[in-house]
């Protein structure tokens, strides 16, 4: 199997052969006709000069005019087959892509910044999908009119057959050259630069509250400036050989031309052309032939630097892939209802990383736990790995007294949920955005949950109530708003644990102090007696009912750690 990572990264797209085969054959019938009409208006133009009879030029003049018709309309068509197969590709492409993250390694999509994870599947797809309309379809339409091209040349004088060879080699080879060279020196740099001010800005739009409380607000937003400036130079670095490009097929053409009428001028003579074969039509033909065969191959810059971007979209998709597709445990033994957590010795962390402290719980079936510490302390990571979405760096943690690597991760998703503090909101509406936890959830359901959290006039202010559609995602709706909704997925989700980070995140302190209340009292009614809650959070009410407490800590040595929440159960 090859490795290229393109050829790897096209198979996610599905193309049908016949969809492409229509688009390849739509442009060929555009050009052709391109090529076709030029031919003929050189032959009408050169046979009106003699003057015959009117009629003898009808036909042609009625050819001229259907010819300039069907050039735009299969211009249309080969628009509409190339969209429609690159399109359907794209939506092929993120639904095999979705669904390999959703079985494979939970930490291959966990591990990325959201920023870097949206610019994967949504960006890097659809430049998988700029190949298509960009790059294949151009390509194929290029070698058949170019060939088609010289072989009609050829006919009339194989010279000039031979200079609108050389002359489409450099329009249809070099200057591509040129373009992907340009492409990959703007995208080396660029890419990456233009991937890290993704990460910054999306950190700071997200959190530009905690990190102004920690004074890192101007850093960040420093760091995004500096990304930018990056690539912006990258692109200034890639302008000399891109300029090369752009004037590569403009002289090939006035080479052509020029060369074209030489050989034509040559083999006219001084008696009519009949010395060297050559007729006024002919030479007609022979001149502006040429101008219509390079607009086929006038497309092949453009679809280098598809190519290229292409490439390295694949790259960064494939590299997501392979995380995915690591090996990981696949048991079969179903979660013991109901469901009872234990970790022991356990430290969590990601793969290569340090290990965070060390911690023992126990969490019984209804129990309500809260997990408080410093940033960077390993309380998200200790989430994720209670929930089987990352193996213990250590120690062991159980569901009813068998590891979870033996338990069957599609019931263990199930049954224990890690609900992240950056979780997407969709462009859809309300209720699909809640639907994505639960799929038979009904509209009043919807709503009574969102009165349970706060969003009950919210959702009656909006026009469709709970069928509004969120436009633009996430960004719709307030940080408050936005918790809420994910606060919300989460209560109606089937999971017998709920494993919560940062919930009451940019809440005010009232609400926050509600929400976590109603979260870890046992009490208050808005979850379930018998569902276990773990909550992380920065913001513990002092007077919260939770069962326990755990103070997660930044390990500063192995051996003398003391176990995280062995002595704060209340």
């Amino acid at each position: 199997m090859t490795r290229d990572p393109l050829y790897r990264a096209l198979g996610l797209l599905d193309l049908s052969p016949r969809r492409v085969l229509y688009a390849v054959l739509a442009g060929v019938a555009t050009l052709g006709s391109a090529l076709a009409l030029a031919a003929l208006s050189a032959w009408l133009i050169t046979r009106a000069w003699q003057m015959p009879p009117v009629l003898d030029l009808t036909v042609a003049v009625v050819a001229v005019r259907a010819l300039g018709i069907s050039r735009g309309l299969f211009r249309y068509l080969e628009r509409l087959a190339t969209h429609d197969a690159a399109l359907r590709g794209t939506v092929s492409a993120r639904e095999n892509l979705y669904r390999r993250l959703a079985t494979g390694d939970p930490a291959a999509s966990a591990g990325l910044r959201r920023g870097d994870l949206l610019a994967r599947t949504g960006a890097d797809v659809d430049a998988l999908g700029d190949v298509v309309i960009r790059a294949l379809v151009p390509m194929a339409v290029a070698v058949v009119m170019a060939s088609a091209a010289v072989v009609g040349l050829a006919l009339i004088s194989p010279a000039a057959a031979l200079v609108l060879a050389v002359a489409l080699a450099v329009s249809g080879v070099l200057a591509p050259m040129l373009a992907a060279r340009s492409a990959r020196v703007a995208a080396s740099a660029g890419a990456a630069a233009t991937a890290r001010y993704a990460e910054t800005a999306v950190l700071a739009l997200d959190h530009a509250a905690e990190l102004r409380v920690a004074g890192r607000l101007d850093e960040i937003v420093e760091a995004a400036d500096r990304h930018d400036r990056d690539a912006v130079v990258a692109t200034d670095r890639a302008a000399v050989p891109s300029a090369f490009a752009d004037a590569a097929t403009p002289l090939a053409i006035g080479a052509s031309v020029l060369g074209a009428l030489l050989i034509g001028i040559t083999l006219y003579g001084p008696d009519g052309g009949t010395a060297g074969g050559m007729t006024p039509m002919a030479l007609g033909i022979l001149v502006l032939l040429p101008l219509s065969a390079f607009e086929a191959t006038s497309a092949l810059p453009a679809a280098a630097v598809a190519l290229t971007r292409g490439r390295l979209a694949a790259t960064r998709i494939v590299e997501l892939l392979d995380r995915a597709e690591r090996p990981q445990p696949d048991g079969s033994i179903p979660v013991p209802v109901p469901v009872h957590l234990t970790a022991t010795g356990l430290r969590s962390g990601w793969p290569g990383a340090a290990p965070g402290a060390l911690v023992e719980l126990d969490l019984p079936p209804g129990s309500r736990t809260a997990v408080v510490g410093p940033s960077g302390s390993g309380k998200t990571t200790l989430l994720m790995t209670l929930a089987g979405l990352l193996p213990p760096a250590e120690g062991t943690v159980v569901a009813g007294g068998t590891p979870l690597s033996d338990v069957d991760p599609a019931v263990l998703r199930r049954d224990v949920g890690f609900f992240a503090e950056d979780a997407h909101l969709f462009g859809t509406s309300v209720l699909e955005n809640l639907r994505v936890a639960r799929g038979d959830l009904t509209g009043d359901d919807a709503v009574a949950v969102l009165e349970k959290v706060g969003l009950g006039e919210w959702i009656g202010s909006l026009p469709d109530g709970v069928h509004t559609t969120l436009d633009a995602g996430g960004r719709s709706v307030s940080g408050g708003q936005r918790r809420r909704i994910l606060l919300a997925r989460a209560l109606v989700s089937p999971a017998r644990v709920l494993l919560l980070d940062e919930p009451t995140e940019h809440l005010d302190a009232d609400a926050a102090s509600r929400i976590l209340h109603g979260l870890l009292d046992r009490g208050a009614g808005l979850v379930d007696a018998g569902r276990t809650v773990v909550v992380v959070t920065h913001h513990l009410p002092e007077t919260v009912g939770a069962d326990r407490i755990v103070t997660v800590d930044r390990p500063t040595d192995r051996s003398g750690n003391r176990p995280a929440g062995m002595d704060t159960a209340r």
